[in-house]
């Protein structure tokens, strides 16, 4: 049975004397949030195409997720990619291709690389709805422009 506590905030009854219960009912709430914010993202995500490439790459498409209050010194730069997941980006040297072609290109050189991030829920979120809104804006951006073509 539910018991009304202040504005909108909901409980069983008999929660507030088992902690465990209410850190698991919460768990379960953030994985019901991070699993609609997903589904959001993906449809999001479909209807931007063709995805707009991430400034300063040469062979990624993919917009920016603010960390926000998920940030951490060890997690790069998280982006979103045209399947709607995420990925942490990194660009670097392929020291293999310059030692195969015996020359120095910057373009055959470039190393640029996706690791899809298996967040916590709890940072998932903030990425996600982060991810949501750049793609959003990205989405608007898109549609001024096509209401200005004559």
């Amino acid at each position: 049975m539910l018991v009304g506590k202040g504005i909108g905030v909901y409980t069983f009854a008999g929660m507030e004397r088992d902690p465990l219960l209410r850190k698991a009912q919460a768990d379960v709430v953030l994985e019901r949030t991070a699993a609609q914010l997903r589904s959001l993202l993906q449809e999001a995500c479909a209807e931007l195409r063709p995805f707009p490439p991430f400034p300063n790459a040469l062979f990624t498409d993919a917009i920016e997720c603010e960390e926000g209050a998920a940030a951490t010194a060890d997690r790069g730069c998280v982006v979103v990619c045209e399947d709607g997941e995420l990925y942490e980006l990194e660009f670097g040297i392929d020291h293999e291709s310059i030692e195969m072609t015996g020359s120095w290109d910057p373009v055959t050189a470039r190393k640029e690389t996706r690791k899809k991030r298996d967040l916590h829920p709890r940072d998932y979120v903030v990425y996600a709805y982060n991810g949501l809104v750049a793609v959003t804006e990205h989405l608007l951006e898109r549609a001024a422009a096509e209401e200005e073509r004559p």
